[in-house]
């Protein structure tokens, strides 16, 4: 057999090899310019998106209202409310009574009455049993605080037009005055009246004597000396028969009410 030359064999392989490298090319696809760039903005437009900030004002319409500061036998008690669409939404007492004993009572007590304030969404709330003046105190500042608040709503509704400033200065007029704890052999009495166009309109007990044979002379003493206080129009009116000490009490807190709101 006739052997092939070995520079032939080398010429063959070299243009097999030429041929398949050209045919290799001719099959790849061509880059796009376009949908690389278009590729590579994705990322970049996602992050611009994430950067942007979140709206919303949760915060808006929300105010904090301080109550006054309230001197007790065993400190200063003073009362912060957050106020949220004219509702209460957050109560805590910002002073409370320290030191000794009274870290255990306020500790105890203080928790408690933040939450009775804002499911009363009023001062009238129960004192917590062995912390009494500290109950006493938390109440009084509620209460300004409170009445500070129904002040500024009064103010901002005065504004809005001819017919609802007339009733907006109407509310303004009414108040609400809460009288000093008046201490009894049996527990405090406080009163709160409200006052209207100078005249008591409204009086109620937001402290009385309580427990034990005291729960029933509250409840029929009580109601009896809120409707004589708006009768007489004074603290000049008759003592309950079998509940003396709760009747002078109140008769005194009445009195410091009435002194408070000018006579």
């Amino acid at each position: 057999m006739r052997k092939s030359h070995p520079i032939r064999r080398v010429v063959l392989a070299t243009a097999a090899t030429v041929s398949g490298v050209v045919l290799l090319l001719s099959l790849k696809p061509s880059s796009d310019p376009t949908s690389a760039s278009a590729a590579g903005a994705a990322p970049s437009a996602a992050a611009a998106g994430q950067e942007s900030p979140q709206g919303g004002t949760g915060a808006a319409g929300t105010t904090t209202v301080d109550g006054d500061a309230t001197q007790t036998q065993y400190g200063v008690v003073q009362v912060r409310l957050t106020v949220a669409n004219g509702k209460i939404t957050q109560a805590q007492a910002i002073q409370a009574p320290k030191g000794g004993t009274s870290d255990q009572k306020t500790a105890l007590s203080v928790p408690q009455l933040n939450k009775e304030a804002v499911a009363a969404q009023s001062a009238n709330i129960d004192s917590v049993s062995g912390a009494t003046y500290t109950s006493a105190g938390y109440k009084q500042s509620l209460q300004s605080a409170l009445d500070k608040m129904k002040e500024a709503s009064a103010s901002s509704g005065s504004s809005s037009g001819s017919s609802s400033s007339s009733s907006g200065s109407a509310q303004a007029q009414a108040k609400t005055v809460t009288g000093q704890v008046a201490q009894t052999q049996y527990g405090p009495v406080q009163v709160r009246i409200t006052v209207s166009g100078g005249k008591i309109t409204q009086a109620e007990a937001v402290q009385a004597p309580k427990g034990g044979t005291s729960d029933q002379k509250t409840a029929l003493s009580v109601p009896q000396l809120n409707k004589e206080a708006v009768a007489a129009q004074s603290a000049n009116i008759d003592s309950v028969s079998g509940a003396t000490y709760t009747s002078t009490g109140y008769k005194q807190s009445l009195q410091s009410a009435l002194d408070q709101a000018g006579g």
